[in-house]
């Protein structure tokens, strides 16, 4: 028999992703929404479950708004996915067989990324393994890659789920622009430094790994944008960490 289990979303102006996730994770009892005040019909459409349960809770940091779903789960087990994510049939019939005997604290599942209107399998997109199914007694920390810290034995599943990543260039780069941000603001905070040598070597590097060593070019167009798009990332976390090495908080 499975375990008890749970699923934690976080949502913010879904109404295109949300209805689909939510019926790809159907199946499973309690449902909790974490939503940061969406402006749009997020909040109307979770309503429509019976089996969700919809809190609203401003936004602060990845980890905090998912410890604070984690706060409202009740059982034993917790699935952690989010609004532009879909669980497969197969994906659905592993994690109940896993849970009927579970032999680890937590398991990664790989996600098939789908971005520019493809399955990114190269530029070190895939697998992508990220820890979704665990006990739900751990907590998330970290500012931008956020994770559960677990106590025990971590295993991997062998299906993947579906993440339909960013709808396109302009949400990937603002996003892009979040991400760095936090990322400089928390090295500046931990005393780190970047010299202009790194802000010019780093991105080249990251180009030439992403195209060439994770095979980006078997993608076509799609992998010389986003070989770009990694180079940029790099990019901007240093220029925004220099930033701050010389201006601090006087902007």
């Amino acid at each position: 028999m499975m375990v008890e289990l749970s699923a934690l979303v976080l949502t913010y102006n879904e109404e295109d992703h949300i209805a689909e996730c939510l019926e790809s994770i159907g199946w499973i009892e309690r449902i909790v929404v974490v939503d940061s005040f969406s402006e749009d019909k997020t909040k109307k459409i979770c309503r429509q479950y019976d089996n969700v349960d919809f809190y609203e809770n401003k936004f602060k940091d990845f980890a905090s708004q998912r410890n604070f779903g984690l706060e409202k789960v009740e059982s034993e087990w917790v699935f952690v996915i989010d609004a532009d994510e879909r669980v497969t049939e197969e994906l659905r019939d592993e994690i109940i067989e896993t849970l009927n005997q579970p032999e680890a604290e937590g398991y990664e599942i790989a996600r098939k990324n789908y971005f520019l209107g493809k399955w990114i399998k190269y530029c070190g997109w895939y697998p992508d393994y990220t820890l979704r199914l665990f006990k739900s007694k751990y907590r998330y920390e970290g500012l931008v890659h956020e994770s559960p810290q677990i106590n025990g034995k971590i295993d991997k599943l062998n299906n993947d789920f579906i993440h339909y990543t960013y709808k396109d260039l302009r949400s990937y780069i603002d996003k892009m622009n979040q991400y760095t941000t936090l990322d400089a603001e928390k090295k500046y905070r931990a005393g780190k430094t970047v010299s202009i040598s790194y802000i010019l070597l780093r991105p080249f590097l990251e180009f030439i790994k992403k195209l060439i060593f994770k095979r980006g070019f078997l993608l076509g167009s799609q992998g010389l944008i986003l070989s770009a798009l990694s180079a940029y990332y790099q990019f901007l976390k240093a220029i925004k960490l220099w930033e701050l090495n010389n201006f601090g908080d006087e902007n």
